[in-house]
């Protein structure tokens, strides 16, 4: 049953970024039966009966239960079990302010720059089963608010000293986005907002993990909630992607109806309020070649976390591509969305005819791949900054999977100010998950992903500072294999996938950055000399018991507080990047 409805995209998971056959067997049954039933592999858990079902899942995780036993044993004593929200949140949602410029000052982190040199592993924890540790904390005082995507589970963390848990929020299904933090409107009441992998959005109680609401927002049942919701005033921004790019190449499946949105919920009850589609429905544009419709347009998912511009009213997302012909002019583009209606005020399209589904890369011939547009896959998944130049004047920055990246101009219908290319992009390539600022500087990190034939397309994983206001690169950062040791062991593709995936972080003069292949560094912000640099795969005991290793660093989770730099490791979900289950703290110890 496996090589029949499986192994097509699961054997070859480094072209089709997909998870490999040992990463599904280091998932939870939660995670695979959830995929195969409601999920983004419900096609093809469609041709299995209910016993197939169940004998495909025991081949891959068995019967074994799961024990999340070590929670009980690392409970607060009464003392620190009380979560004290009286102060503003050191980090609220994923670009750490409405903007996005994923910047802490020292006195925010309690770490300084000169910190970094003598930075070492204070403590970690290890979550059973999990392959992903995907999601971004949110941290308020000494409550670190944690989401373990594998685990199904939120944690509220003591962070002061030794950790230790306040209490946990269990969802019925695993959860995906990172977390948003504010304050419910007309009240005093704390709340965390997040999504699962069935796109319904929580709302829950930051003192006590109690649910106050939980909405559902699919367009589709292959939508997804990926970016991290916003709270603001008495609304909730939720940014909707869509999982259909993955199965939208199978000749079963009807290619293809979903697109992107952004939707506006009402924040103390979850109601929709407005809805901003990236396009309009899909309709059948021509036959396909065996009597079954193509339909189109779709696509222009939104995987990033909403950035808010309160002066001109406007929130700012990017898109992916188109999934099926025509390719609409929103894919791959910047939008500016009325924060009050949802209207589109105006929109930047940095690459037409992007048409894209992640099975054409190895069957070009498939009935549903493609035959008009390019095949690309040149996303905006970067978050947007919205940034202030040393003349005062604003600019938003957007970083694209082409491997460019751009400077908008707010106030002329997003006309480009400067653009630089770092070179070509791929599916995963490019500047992926997200960008960062200091105030004079933006820094982009760059990824490689190599191809089905095992090349790139002239990519170059590095990082680069780039003055904001003329697009100058001030310095850049490139990293070189290591397979030393036994390296090549615990990260099977060390000679090949070492980008920089993440969303960085700026911290004081620090910049921190994470690598597909598991390294943590930081650079000086105004040279780019490296500073600190530690090897997350290396083996490692934690502070709850749990066998733990470590892997990509990917997505967005690098925060800092009370003296403490935070990561996960671990991101099983793209082939041939190392899958984990870390959540490691470091500090500095005394020179």
């Amino acid at each position: 049953m496996y090589q029949r409805t499986c192994a097509m995209c699961h054997d070859h998971g480094e072209a089709l970024r997909a998870p490999t056959l040992a990463t599904l067997k280091g998932m939870r049954y939660q995670q695979i039966y959830f995929a195969l039933t409601v999920g983004k592999m419900q096609g093809q858990g469609k041709t299995l009966s209910p016993t197939q079902r169940a004998d495909l899942i025991d081949f891959l995780i068995g019967r074994a239960q799961v024990s999340d036993a070590w929670t009980a044993q690392l409970r607060c004593t009464a003392d620190r079990r009380k979560v004290d929200l009286s102060m503003p949140a050191t980090v609220a949602d994923f670009g750490f302010d409405l903007q996005n410029h994923r910047h802490l000052t020292a006195e925010e982190a309690g770490i300084k720059t000169a910190d970094f040199r003598h930075m070492d592993l204070a403590w970690a924890l290890a979550f059973p089963r999990a392959t992903t540790m995907r999601a971004q904390a949110a941290v308020v005082g000494s409550t670190l608010f944690l989401p373990v995507a594998d685990a199904s589970q939120l944690y509220a963390i003591d962070i002061a000293a030794r950790p230790c848990l306040k209490w946990i929020y269990k969802s019925d299904v695993p959860l995906r986005s990172g977390v948003g933090y504010g304050a419910l409107p007309g009240s005093h009441r704390k709340v965390l907002v997040f999504a699962d992998v069935g796109t319904r959005i929580h709302m829950i109680d930051a003192t006590t993990g109690a649910p106050i609401w939980k909405h559902a927002v699919h367009l589709t049942s292959l939508s997804n909630t990926t970016g991290t919701p916003v709270l603001l005033g008495d609304r909730v921004y939720v940014p909707l992607s869509a999982s259909e790019i993955n199965v939208g190449a199978d000749a079963n499946h009807l290619c293809c109806t979903t697109h992107g949105a952004v939707i506006a919920l009402d924040a103390s009850t979850g109601a929709v309020i407005w809805t901003a589609h990236t396009m309009p429905d899909a309709k059948p544009i021509r036959d396909r070649g065996d009597g079954q419709m193509m339909w189109g347009p779709s696509g222009a998912p939104i995987w990033t976390s909403p950035t808010i511009d309160e002066k001109r009213g406007v929130l700012y997302v990017g898109t992916g591509e188109a999934t099926s012909a025509p390719a609409a002019p929103t894919t791959d583009s910047v939008l500016a969305i009325d924060l009050k209606t949802g209207a589109i005020r105006w929109r930047f399209q940095a690459t037409s005819d992007d048409v894209f589904l992640t099975g054409c890369m190895v069957k070009h011939d498939g009935l549903n791949c493609p035959h008009e547009g390019r095949l690309l896959d040149h996303d905006f998944g970067a978050s947007i900054v919205l940034a202030k130049r040393p003349d005062g004047r604003d600019v938003v920055l957007a970083g694209q999977k082409s491997g460019t990246l751009y400077a908008l101009d707010p106030d002329d219908q997003g006309k480009v100010l400067w653009q630089h290319s770092f070179g070509a992009g791929s599916v995963i390539g490019g500047i992926h998950w997200g960008l960062a600022f200091d105030g004079a500087r933006v820094f982009a990190p760059m990824n490689t992903f190599p191809g089905p034939d095992g090349k790139d397309a002239g990519e170059v994983a590095g990082l680069h500072a780039v003055a904001v206001d003329s697009g100058t690169v001030l310095w850049s950062y490139y990293p070189q294999p290591d397979c030393s040791g036994d390296r090549k062991t615990r990260v099977r593709t060390c000679a090949s996938v070492i980008g920089l995936t993440g969303a960085p972080t700026v911290i004081d003069g620090a910049v921190v950055e994470g690598s597909a292949d598991g390294f943590l560094r930081a650079f000086d912000a105004n040279t780019g000399e490296l500073l600190f640099q530690f090897d997350t795969t290396e083996p490692l005991k934690t502070a709850n018991g749990v066998p733990g290793s470590g892997g990509a660093l990917d997505n967005a989770s690098i925060v800092a507080a009370h003296g403490y730099l935070f990561v996960n490791s671990g991101y099983g979900l793209i082939g041939g990047q190392t899958p984990g289950n870390l959540f490691l703290a470091f500090h500095a110890r005394a020179p």
